[in-house]
C-alpha cells in the first residue's frame, strides 16, 4: 500500500484487463431504461450492463426530477421522491440511514456508476459525499439477490447513483448557490429554570451551499470537473422530552469536495473512463441531543476509478465492462481514535447475445480492505479482509412477451463459499399489464466493524463469532400502464396513467443487531430470525393543462405496508416484536404542477409508530412532514428556486433521542451556459 492511489489503481487496472475474462450474458437493450447503453454512447450518464425489461421492482429518478426537488442530499431526494423511510440523527452532515423493505443501509448495496460504494468497514454510506448537481439519475432496485449489477449483500435492494460523465460537444459551465434558514425563536438554555435565550436571527442564514462545474466535449473525448462546499450551523429549535424549547448546538458541519472525470473513445466499440473524487468534512457531534459538549470528527476520502466499457464486440454478439477503484479514507474522532482505511474494488461483467431470445451474462467482483486503527483499546489495530464472488445468469424468451431469468452467484470471504441463486420471470400479459415474479436467496457476511470494532471507552465492541445473515425471499409485481388502453391512448388531456403494485416477503436467519448487555456494553449479536412481509401501491396520473398542453399536473400518491417480526428465544409471531426503525405504514403523495418555465411541487410523507430497540420498549411517535418546492427559469440560463420543508413545523424524532428541524426555507439560484463550437449546428447558449 506504499504506492500512491493513482499508481495502485493503474497497476490493478492493468492486471484486471490482462486477466482471462469469462464470457458472459448480455441483452437486447430497451426496457425500462430506454436502452441506456454506456457512458461512451449516451450523454445522460453511465449504466453498466443494462438488463432488458428486468424482472425486479425498479424505480428511476431522472435528472429532471432531481432538478425540480433541489434536494440537499441523496437521503432527502429518496424520502421525498420515493417515500423511502430515512432515519437521521440531525440536519445536514449528520448520519442518515436508508431503508428498503425494512432493511437498513448496511443491507442495501449502494453503487456509484455501478461500483460498490458502501463503507467496507461498517456497510454504511455517507450521503453528504454526493454532490447532487453531479447526479444524472438514480436507479432503485427493490429486493434481494440483484441480477442487474450482481453485487453481494443486497438483502433489501440496490441503489445505483449515476453521475454525469460524457459531455456534449462544446463548453459547459454551471453553478448553484443556496441559503437555508430556520425559524428563530426564544428557547431555554437549560432544561428548566435556566436563562432564556434568543431569538437568534443568525439562524436565518444557518446553512449555505455552493457548487460549480465545467465541462468540455469533443469528438473523441470529454472532461468534466466540479467543486462543492457546505457550511451548516444546524442551529434549529426543537422541543425536548420535557416540552421545553431548545436550540440545537455543538452540531456544526463544514465540508466540501470535488470530482474530475475524463472519457476517451477508443474506437467504435469501446470507451475508457477515469474518475477521481475527493471529499473532506469537519463535524461537531453533541454528546447528547441536549448537550452543549461536543466531540470533533474529521473525514477525508479519496477515490480513483478506472473503467473500460465495450458494449458491442465481435459482430455485436458480446459486450463487456471492467473497472477497478482504489479508495483511501482517514477518519478522526475525538482526540484518541483515528483510522486509515485502504479499499480496492475490482469487477468484470460480460454479456453474450447467444441468439435471439437468449442472453447469457457472467462476471466476477473482488474487494480488499486494509484497516489501520488507532485506539487505546484496540488489541489488533491492523486488519485485512477479502470478499468476492462469481456469477452466471441466463435470460431466455421462449415465447413472445415472456422472459425467464435464472441466476446463481457464488460468494466468498476466503473462509467459506456460498451459492446465492435467484429465479424470476417477466410476462407482458396485455398491452396494459406486466407481471414480474422473483424467488431468491438473501445472504450477507457480517460487516468488518460488526466483527472487530471497539470504542475508546469499551462501551461498544464487535463480535468475531458472528454468523452470516442468510434467508430467502420472493416478490410479485404488477405494472399497469393504463394510458395504453384504447380509450385513453389518443387522449389530449391524459398524458400518462399507471399503477404499480408489489407484494413481497422475506426472512433472514441469524439477523444481526447491536444489543446492550446487562453489564452496559453494546455488541452485535445474531438475535434470531427476522421475517418481513408487505406490499406497496403507487398510482400515477399526469394531465395536460393549458393551451396545446404546455402545462402539466402530476399526482403520485403511494402506500407502503410492511409487517416485521423479530423472533429470538421463546418469541413467536403472536408476540409481534418489530424490527427496529421499521414503520408498519408509510403514506406519501406528490402534486407536481409544471409550466413552460418552471414548476411547483407539494409533497407529504407520513410514517406510523417505529421502535428504536429489539424489545420494542422505545416507541417513536408517528410523524407527518409536508414540503413545497418552486422553480422558475429567468432568461436563458438562470433558474431561481425556493423550498419550504416541514411546513407544518412537525416535532418528531427520526432517531431515538434526536429531534429533527422544524420549518426551514431554502432560497437559491442556478445558472448554466452551454456554448457549441462554431458551425456545429447548436445554439450559442442555452439555459436549464
Amino acid at each position: 500500500m506504499a504506492r500512491t492511489p493513482r499508481a495502485a489503481a493503474a497497476v490493478l487496472a492493468a492486471a484486471l484487463l490482462a486477466a482471462p475474462l469469462v464470457p458472459c450474458p448480455a441483452q437486447g437493450g430497451g426496457g425500462e431504461f430506454d436502452d441506456y447503453r454506456d457512458f461512451g454512447e449516451d450523454e445522460r450518464g453511465v449504466t453498466i450492463t443494462p438488463a432488458p425489461k428486468t424482472t425486479g421492482q425498479i424505480r428511476v429518478i431522472t435528472r429532471e426530477e432531481i432538478e425540480r426537488r433541489n434536494p440537499r442530499d441523496l437521503s432527502t431526494l429518496l424520502e421525498e421522491e420515493l417515500d423511502m423511510s430515512v432515519t437521521r440523527t440531525g440536519a445536514y452532515g449528520n448520519q442518515a440511514d436508508l431503508s428498503l423493505r425494512g432493511f437498513d443501509t448496511e443491507r442495501i448495496a449502494i453503487l456509484i456508476d455501478g461500483v460498490p460504494a458502501n463503507s467496507p468497514r461498517s456497510g454504511e454510506f455517507d450521503v453528504s459525499q454526493i454532490d447532487m448537481t453531479n447526479v444524472e439519475r438514480v436507479e432503485v432496485i427493490y429486493g434481494g439477490s440483484d441480477t442487474r449489477y450482481n453485487v453481494s449483500g443486497a438483502l433489501g435492494g440496490v441503489i445505483n447513483i449515476i453521475t454525469v460523465k460524457k459531455q456534449g460537444r462544446g463548453l459547459h459551465l454551471g453553478a448553484a448557490v443556496s441559503n437555508t434558514g430556520y425559524l428563530p425563536g426564544r428557547y431555554n438554555r437549560r432544561r428548566a429554570g435556566g436563562a432564556a435565550g434568543g431569538p437568534e436571527f443568525v439562524d436565518l442564514v444557518d446553512t449555505q451551499s455552493l457548487s460549480v462545474n465545467a465541462g468540455y466535449g469533443a469528438e473523441r473525448f470529454s472532461w468534466r470537473g466540479s467543486l462543492f462546499g457546505n457550511r451548516a450551523g444546524n442551529h434549529y429549535l426543537y422541543a425536548d422530552d420535557y416540552g421545553f424549547a431548545r436550540r440545537k448546538e455543538s452540531n456544526e458541519a463544514l465540508d466540501g469536495g470535488g470530482n474530475a472525470s475524463l472519457v476517451w473513445d477508443l474506437g467504435e466499440t469501446s470507451t475508457f473512463l477515469s474518475d477521481t473524487r475527493l471529499y473532506h468534512a469537519g463535524r461537531n457531534f453533541p454528546i447528547t441531543m441536549n448537550s452543549t459538549g461536543k466531540a470533533r470528527a474529521t473525514d477525508f476520502q479519496l477515490t480513483e476509478s478506472l473503467q473500460l466499457n465495450a458494449p458491442l464486440l465481435f459482430g455485436d454478439r458480446f459486450g463487456t465492462e471492467a473497472s477497478v477503484s482504489y479508495q483511501f479514507t482517514r477518519a478522526v474522532y475525538g482526540v484518541d481514535i483515528s483510522s486509515r482505511d485502504h479499499y480496492v474494488n475490482a469487477l468484470n461483467r460480460w454479456n453474450w447475445f447467444a441468439r435471439d431470445g437468449l442472453t447469457l451474462r457472467a462476471g466476477w467482483d473482488w474487494r480488499f480492505l486494509h484497516v489501520d486503527a488507532d485506539s487505546p483499546t484496540e488489541t489488533d489495530p491492523v486488519k485485512t479482509g477479502n470478499q468476492g464472488g462469481l456469477y452466471l445468469t441466463g435470460e431466455y424468451t421462449p415465447v413472445k412477451n415472456l422472459t425467464l431469468a435464472v441466476s446463481v452467484k457464488g460468494v466468498t470471504d476466503t473462509r467459506r463459499a456460498v451459492p446465492v441463486p435467484k429465479i424470476g420471470f417477466r410476462w407482458a400479459a396485455l398491452e396494459w399489464l406486466v407481471l414480474k415474479n422473483n424467488y431468491f436467496r438473501g445472504f450477507k457476511f457480517p460487516d468488518f466493524d460488526d466483527l472487530y470494532y471497539r470504542s475508546h471507552d469499551g462501551a461498544f465492541a464487535g463480535n468475531p463469532n458472528l454468523r452470516p445473515e442468510d434467508g430467502w425471499g420472493f416478490d410479485l409485481t404488477a405494472e399497469l400502464p393504463l394510458s395504453r388502453l384504447a380509450a385513453l391512448e389518443g387522449s389530449s388531456v391524459v398524458r400518462a396513467l399507471g399503477v404499480t403494485a408489489t407484494g413481497w416477503g422475506q426472512y433472514t436467519r441469524d439477523s444481526i443487531h447491536w444489543v446492550k448487555s446487562r453489564g452496559g456494553r453494546w455488541s452485535p449479536e445474531n438475535v434470531g430470525t427476522a421475517w418481513l412481509a408487505g406490499f406497496d401501491v403507487r398510482p400515477s396520473l399526469t394531465l395536460a393543462l393549458g393551451r396545446a398542453g404546455r402545462g402539466t399536473l402530476k399526482a403520485a400518491p403511494s402506500y407502503q405496508f410492511q409487517m416485521s417480526w423479530l423472533l429470538n428465544g421463546d418469541l413467536g409471531f403472536a408476540d409481534s416484536f418489530r424490527i427496529p426503525y421499521a414503520p408498519t405504514h408509510i403514506l406519501g403523495c406528490t402534486l407536481d404542477l409544471g409550466w413552460k418555465t418552471g414548476s411547483l411541487l407539494l409533497s407529504a410523507h407520513y410514517e406510523t409508530t417505529r421502535y428504536a430497540d429489539t424489545l420494542n420498549q422505545m416507541p417513536l411517535d408517528p410523524h407527518l412532514i409536508v414540503h413545497a418546492t418552486a422553480n422558475q427559469r429567468v432568461g436563458k440560463g438562470l433558474t431561481l428556486f425556493a423550498s419550504l420543508r416541514n411546513i407544518l413545523n412537525a416535532r418528531y424524532e427520526s432517531f431515538a433521542g434526536y429531534y429533527m428541524p422544524g420549518i426551514s426555507l431554502t432560497l437559491g439560484v442556478k445558472t448554466r451556459l452551454d456554448k457549441w463550437p462554431a458551425g456545429d449546428g447548436g445554439p450559442e447558449t442555452t439555459g436549464e
